[in-house]
């Protein structure tokens, strides 16, 4: 259907819309849906992190934990940006979304903390996402004429191919640290790799105000988790003065995710591959990993506290460097003095916490912190964009 006006022009085509010469593209209900699976996943994940050993959690612990995690959101990602360029509400497209959830809910359940069998079951699964992902991309390469859209749906493929055979040797052979070893390689390499399809995708550039609308709804999910993290804060039992300063904490935190990329960021861009701006949330979205966990560890006593706040301080250094990065977008580049001020504040509330490691104290600063830094943004947009 196409409609046409006297100052503007539009082509309506099922959820695009072209508005003069930009494009955007209306979030569907089926990709809602599609994220529910996320927030279980989110939730099932971050649990092998509040396992502690002797007080702290392991590297290999850690290790497993960012594994499974790139896995799920880059498989996400990859999704999303297929939706953003290609997706259709076509019958075909709600089928791939159903089946990758079913394996996605399997998949959410077949991870633990060892290299056991568990993990062999969690290859075998992520590499029949890939696949799923990768069938995906070659029927629209068929059904391409522009030869750019060749090129981006054979390169998309050949990737997922490539994570698929090597998720799979992962999953056959589990037991010989090579064959984990091959899959661990794939899942980087995977990962890494749409880094470097720009030559092609700046050709056929990404609707960036729809990409930014799926970005912060997975952001949303992942401050949900942490909600759920913090609410034994507010039992009869436990509730007090610092589980306000908590909540107050995950607020500001939050409220400076929004000023950001609500506010700030420019999301009319045009002729951007959105590479950076998906990239950069994996920082935000493993700081805020952390920061969930650490949430929990500063008041349990089988935590070394000393950890909990390295933890804690981690996850805030991993949330604001995202954001800093996310300035590229911006229509009012943050200032010297904003950076200046997060950096001072994050690490002078590290070396405080660190010397004062107890409970109160801890959060007390942590909720200093936050708010410093959420009331230095503010005032930023305030003076300069609003």
């Amino acid at each position: 259907m196409v409609d046409i006006t006297i100052n503007s022009f539009f082509i309506k085509n099922e959820r695009c819309v072209i508005v003069a010469d930009e494009i955007t593209k209306r979030v569907s209900l089926v990709e809602l849906f599609y994220d529910l699976v996320f927030v279980y996943m989110v939730s099932r994940a971050t649990e092998m992190i509040h396992h502690l050993h002797h007080g702290i959690v392991g590297l290999p612990v850690l290790g497993i934990f960012a594994i499974v995690v790139i896995v799920f959101i880059n498989s996400w990602m990859v999704q999303m940006v297929f939706t953003n360029r290609y997706g259709k509400l076509s019958g075909t497209n709600v089928i791939f979304s159903f089946v990758d959830m079913a394996i996605l809910l399997y998949m959410s359940n077949s991870f633990s903390t060892t290299f056991d069998w568990h993990l062999a079951i969690f290859f075998i699964a992520a590499g029949l996402l890939s696949l799923t992902l990768c069938i995906q991309y070659v029927l629209v390469y068929f059904q391409s004429e522009k030869k750019i859209d060749k090129q981006i749906t054979r390169a998309f493929a050949g990737i997922l191919i490539f994570r698929t055979v090597t998720l799979f040797i992962g999953g056959i052979f589990y037991q010989s640290r090579v064959g984990v070893g091959i899959a661990f390689a794939g899942i980087i390499i995977s990962w890494i790799a749409p880094g470097f399809t720009g030559k092609y995708t700046k050709h056929h550039p990404i609707i960036f105000s729809h990409l930014l609308e799926r970005l912060t709804a997975l952001i949303i999910v992942m401050f949900g988790e942490t909600i759920v993290g913090i609410a034994d804060y507010f039992t009869a039992a436990n509730f007090s003065i610092q589980s306000i300063l908590i909540f107050t904490t995950v607020a500001a935190l939050f409220f400076t995710y929004i000023v950001e990329f609500d506010h700030l960021i420019n999301e009319h861009q045009r002729h951007e591959t959105g590479n950076l701006m998906i990239y950069l949330h994996y920082f935000i979205l493993f700081g805020l990993s952390l920061i969930t966990v650490a949430m929990k560890f500063i008041d349990d006593a089988a935590a070394h506290p000393r950890f909990a706040v390295t933890c804690m301080y981690l996850g805030f250094a991993l949330f604001y460097i995202g954001l800093a990065i996310a300035n590229y977008y911006n229509k009012v580049k943050v200032n010297k003095t904003v950076v200046s001020i997060f950096i001072i504040s994050t690490i002078a509330g590290f070396g405080i916490s660190w010397f004062y490691s107890s409970f109160t104290p801890v959060v007390i600063i942590m909720t200093a912190v936050t708010l410093i830094n959420a009331v230095t943004l503010t005032r930023f947009r305030i003076k300069y964009v609003d």
